[in-house]
């Protein structure tokens, strides 16, 4: 799940000159996440007789499919209990029900542009201050998501890696990939910590990509030190993110065996952690494209047919990312719009 969006303007809004450079190379990752998605496709399908790949996708079991929706339920439930912990630490409790739209409308803004989780994060930031909670508290269970946030997928990158180097599938690619999103996933703590600790200043250039005037203000404003001293909250948020995560993979699983495949839940989880930290790091919109073929890569060296990895991940993709999405616009929309309602 990752990125967008100032919290502090209506949304969506036109872009000023300083945007306008932003929204170019947007719709250019875009171009280049639907071409490397065809080229992807192109490849598997040169490659298998376009009937068996259609086979596959006929034998879809809907128990399997049902299994798969209610797992993405869960990843919804997780990130609306992690703020729901958060807030209620800091003393400014909301309904739980009222936070489970936003998750899904976070997903949303996540998808829109790659800001490594960034975008989404000062997305909720905006709507609650929306809502009246109280800034301090905003500001703690912001960066009390953040922490938790970014140490499950860095404990994810290091366990997906061990799995495969334990069973003798690592690749060079592989262990490059997880070496650049461990840098990534330090970098973004620390830039806010420097924050933090020179207030709310940042270079200019840094100010222009979506969503960090508002996590530097929230840097700025939390009490770091004494979040750090929360080691219960920050491991109970870093446990749900951890579960996010798992449940992705579980998707990806479910969808395998919806296609009748059988696939060890050991295969799929490092191979789905792949392609997640290749998305990440990826200058591509949602990693259209990138994510696709790290996952099909992943699935098809540890012994899947290429055909049956295709199918499975597009699948995964329209159950975690396309089906949510014109309810989480929908959903984005209205709690930018209604400064009092329940989303």
């Amino acid at each position: 799940m990752d990125h967008h969006l100032p919290a502090s303007r209506q949304w969506p809004s036109p872009p000023t000159n300083g945007e306008r450079p932003a929204a170019t190379l947007q719709w250019t990752g875009w171009l280049l996440g639907v071409l490397a998605l065809a080229a992807l496709a192109g490849v598997v399908l040169r490659r298998v007789e376009v009937e068996r790949f259609l086979d596959l996708l006929r034998s879809l079991a809907p128990a399997w499919l049902a299994l798969a929706v209610f797992l993405q339920i869960t990843t919804y439930a997780c990130v609306a209990t992690a703020w729901w912990l958060g807030l209620d630490r800091a003393g400014a409790q909301r309904p739980w029900s009222s936070l489970i739209g936003l998750s899904v409308a976070k997903l949303f803004v996540d998808q829109s542009v790659p800001t490594g989780g960034i975008g989404g994060t000062a997305f909720l930031v905006g709507v609650l201050a929306r809502r009246r909670v109280p800034r301090p508290a905003c500001m703690a269970a912001l960066m009390t998501n953040f922490i938790g946030f970014y140490g499950a997928y860095l404990l994810s990158a290091v366990t997906g890696m061990g799995l495969l180097w334990l069973h003798h599938e690592a690749r060079p690619w592989m262990a490059t990939v997880t070496g650049l999103f461990v840098l990534v996933a330090v970098s973004v703590p620390l830039a806010l910590f420097v924050l933090h600790r020179f207030g709310r200043r940042a270079p200019r250039w840094m100010e222009r990509l979506p969503g960090v005037t508002s996590l530097a203000e929230a840097a700025a404003e939390a009490p770091v030190a004494h979040l750090l001293h929360r080691k219960r909250l920050l491991a109970a948020t870093a446990a749900l993110n951890l579960l996010v995560i798992a449940a992705d993979a579980a998707t990806l699983w479910t969808m395998l065996h919806a296609l009748g495949l059988q696939v060890s839940y050991g295969v799929v989880y490092p191979s789905f952690l792949l392609a997640m930290m290749v998305a990440t790091v990826s200058p591509i919109p949602m990693g259209l494209g990138t994510f696709e073929a790290a996952c099909v890569a992943a699935l098809s060296t540890q012994g899947l047919p290429i055909e049956g990895a295709l199918a499975g991940t597009l699948l995964l993709r329209g159950c975690t990312t396309w089906l949510p999405m014109l309810p989480g616009l929908w959903l984005a929309r209205h709690a930018l719009r209604d400064p009092h309602g329940q989303t």
